[in-house]
Parts: structure tokens; sequence; C-alpha cells
């Protein structure tokens, strides 16, 4: 039985201290379906004292003006520390939302220091000033920290999706305010303690567990320069209105319905090992999930055997079991969505090759067996639609031209994989997809480079110096025609 784990206290500007509201928030294990953590519920007065915190800081305190060497040097410590208690936080995460503990391990924790280190990397090589010729004179062009952020992050990867967000505000000069999700929120208290330790000013972070009514009110504060959101589509939408009433800036990641693209001399045996764990990944519930596999119609049999031999392979049961490779969803509602997507897939004509249904002996926990879908098209709900659980298509095309206008043809552009004995012919026909990011005979993300989504994927980018820059503002300074002075 997982240990009861209780927090008393909220992180306001780097302290912990005693909420002003009485809710609380019961974490419930998605395995056991039982309480196993409870924690304050932040109000919005939580909110205001977070931001005015927040805002003294950058405003007055020295995490802004500090030289950017200095704010590396504390970033570093976080980023060391999360290596150090990497199990900790795995542990932590997968008892909150069913991730596997091995995919914790790698994804959840080490990915989340990988973030960190990334965003160093990018904060160390990066121009916050330069002189530039201008029109009328020379130029000179700054790169200044935006100000205060609130970063909402999700409950499917809260430490990577946290890091991607925290780590170039952070090394920018920004102060955040985090907001964690009610379904995940006891990993924050670990970082929360790692970043005091690692000696962040007064003010630079608050981290405040809250429902979408709250942060909805920290999204439309006056004193938030900046939103960095992760969620759904709806979600998203409904942030970027409430942010437009203020005219703060907004960075959106947002959801995905990804094809991984098999192409006709594509071994298979190296499709399969590639695909299966992009497509079933943290049980499903990720943005980039490989969800629909397009598959050419000349080996079509073939491809479906193998990938539904794969997918009744895979071994379902409890997160924290190190052999567990999909576990539960994070919320019943979850495991109901993807049981009634099950249901509208089978009454659209699609055919299931594996799995359909809750798995044998596993009464108890929100579990939903890892789901093939075959002979799907591509107009089906179920390839349209974000699941956000273990539910893939397969979906068979005619030719290579069919094949890119079917991996177009969705209202989603985050993500996408095409598999082929021809890496060139790859790159090329990577080139025609439109979606954020892309990989040939692999499947990977990268942190150096930029990462975000076309179309309703969301705006902006995170990673690498594009996804730095948007927690910078750019600066013109012009200076007297015929000056030649130092920068």
């Amino acid at each position: 039985m997982t240990e009861l784990v209780e927090h008393g206290k909220l992180f306001i500007g780097g302290e912990l201290t005693d909420p002003l509201g009485e809710d609380v928030i019961e974490v419930v294990s998605p395995h056991t379906e039982e309480v196993i953590g409870r924690v304050p519920h932040a109000s919005t007065a939580d909110v205001d004292r977070a931001v005015a915190a927040a805002r003294r800081a950058f405003d007055e305190g020295p995490w802004p003006r500090m030289a950017v060497e200095e704010r590396i040097a504390v970033v570093s410590r976080i980023k060391d520390a999360i290596a150090v208690r990497h199990e900790e936080i795995a542990r932590s995460i997968s008892a909150q939302n069913g991730s596997p503990y091995s995919w914790s391990v790698l994804a959840q924790a080490l990915g989340a220091m990988m973030v960190w280190d990334a965003a160093i990397t990018v904060a160390r090589d990066f121009t916050y000033e330069e002189r530039r010729g201008g029109v009328l004179g020379p130029l000179l062009v700054r790169r200044e920290p935006v100000g205060v952020v609130a970063a909402v992050v999700p409950w499917n990867v809260p430490q990577f999706t946290a890091a991607a967000k925290l780590g170039p505000a952070l090394l920018a000069g920004c102060t955040v305010v985090l907001k964690p999700s009610p379904e995940s929120p006891l990993d924050s208290y670990i970082l929360a303690d790692i970043a005091t330790e690692a000696g962040l000013p007064e003010g630079v972070l608050s981290i405040l567990p809250a429902d979408r009514e709250v942060s909805e009110y920290l999204v439309g504060h006056p004193g938030v320069d900046k939103v960095s959101f992760t969620g759904s589509v709806a979600a998203g939408k409904r942030v970027m209105e409430v942010a437009a009433r203020n005219l703060t800036r907004v960075t959106l990641e947002l959801g995905g319905k990804s094809a991984a693209v098999i192409l006709p001399d594509a071994d298979l045996a190296t499709a399969v090992a590639g695909i299966v764990p992009a497509a079933w990944m943290n049980n499903g519930q990720a943005c980039v999930a490989q969800t629909r596999i397009l598959v050419p119609r000349s080996r079509y049999e073939e491809i479906a055997e193998a990938f539904a031999a794969a997918a009744g392979a895979l071994v379902v049961g409890d997160p924290l079991d190190p052999a567990t490779q999909v576990g539960p969803l994070v919320a019943q509602r979850q495991q109901q969505r993807s049981l009634d997507y099950i249901r509208i897939g089978q009454e659209e004509g699609a055919k299931v090759l594996s799995g359909g249904g809750r798995p044998a002996g596993l009464d108890r926990g929100w579990y939903v067996e890892p789901t093939l879908f075959g002979g799907v098209d591509n107009s089906m709900r179920i390839a349209r639609e974000e699941i956000f659980g273990p539910v893939i298509c397969l979906l068979p095309y005619g030719d290579e031209a069919e094949a890119l206008r079917l991996a177009n043809d969705s209202d989603f552009g985050l993500s996408g994989s095409v598999w082929t004995g021809d890496v060139e012919h790859g790159i090329d026909f990577a080139r025609g997809v439109r979606t954020g990011t892309f990989n040939v005979n692999t499947f990977s993300l990268d942190m150096l480079g930029p990462f975000g989504g076309y179309k309703n994927s969301g705006l902006g980018r995170e990673f690498g110096p594009e996804g730095f820059s948007e927690y910078l503002e750019h600066k013109m300074i012009h200076l007297p025609a015929g000056y030649e002075g130092g920068a």
C-alpha cells in the first residue's frame, strides 16, 4: 500500500506558508482507487499573494539583474538535485497518474533533468545583446526578460512540462507562478524543496496546486506578463481568450493526433519496435503519441498482424511494478473516455484487432487494455479526435500521395514519423507534413530543437533557442548616425 502523503502548506514566494483558503485536494491512486495524498487547494487570494511576490521579485529583486552565469549556477543546482532524486520523483508521479515506473524514471524524472540541462546549454550560448546596422543609423538590439510568468502544467508529464517552462523562464530572468494539476500535485513539493535548496531568491518561484477555476484567475491576472500553458485544445482556447483581456502573451502546447507513416519499403521489425512504444507511451496519455499508423494496402495484413501481436504482448499492471509497460489511466473519467471511444470505433465499423476493454484480472483501478483498431477510415471519430488513452488506429492507404494527404488531414499538427528503407526519401516526405516535429526511422523529442504545433496543436515553441526566446522581449535602441562606440 502506498504511504499517505500530506502537505498542509503552499509554496509561495519561496516559502512554505499557510493557505488562505480551506479547500483540500485529495490525490487518488489510479491503481488502487484509494486516497494517497492531500494538499491545500490554492485560492484566488493565494494567487494574488504569489503574483505579488513574483512582481516584487521581478521589479525590485536581484534575479532579473543577475548575470546569466549567476542564474545558470542556481538552475544547475536544480538540475543536479533532480538527477539525485530521480527515483523519488518517478515513484511520486507513477503513484499519482499511473505512469509505468520504468517509463517514469526515463521520461518523467531523468527526462525533466535533461530539459533543465538543455535550457542551461541554450542560455549559456544565447545572444542577449547585439549591434546591428539600421537604415538611419546603428542599432542596439536587446533581449530582456518578459516579466512574471504563469506556467500551467498538466498531469500526464508534470515535471517534464514544468521544466520546459521553468528552465527557460528562470534562466531568462523571469519570475514564475507554477500551477500543477490537481491530479498530480505531490511531486511539485519535491520541486519546491529542490528550488529552496538551490538558492532561488525570495519571490522568484511559487507553486499553487488548483483546479481550472483558479487557473483561469491566474491566467487572467493583470500582474502576469506571460502565460505558458500545456493541456487540451479546449482549455488552450479558453486560456487564450482570458489572457487576451490583458493582451498577455501566450504559449500554448496543446493536443495531437499524430501519424506514423510506414512506407512500402520499410523494415517491419524496425517500424514495430519504434512505433509501439511511441503509440502506447505513458498509457497513451501523451500529446505526441503516434496514434494513427498509416499502412500501405499492399502490406496491410502483414503489418496489422505484427502490431496486433505487439499490442497484445504489452504488460499491463501496477504502475510501480518495474515490469509494467502500460498502467492505469489517471482518472475514472479518462478510463470511461477510452472505453467510450472503443465503443464508438466499433459502431463506426472499425475492427478491434487487439484489446478492446478492461484487462482480465484488473477489476480495480482505471485500466484499459492496449487497443488496436484495424480498417479505420480517417473520417471516423477515433481517427480524428484525441482520445488520450491506449487506443491506436491502423489506416490503410494506396499510394504515397494518399499517405501524405492522410497524414495532413487532421485538425492537429504536433508530431509524426515516417518509416522507410531510404532515409533521404523519408526526409523529403517529412518536408511535406504540416506538423511541428517529425521523425525519420526513429521517435524522439530533442530538447535543443524547437517543439510545438501547427493548427490546433498550439502556438509558439518550447525548447531550443526558439523556446527560450518566448520568455524574452526584444528591444531596439537607436543610436546616432555615425556612432561607432562600444556596444
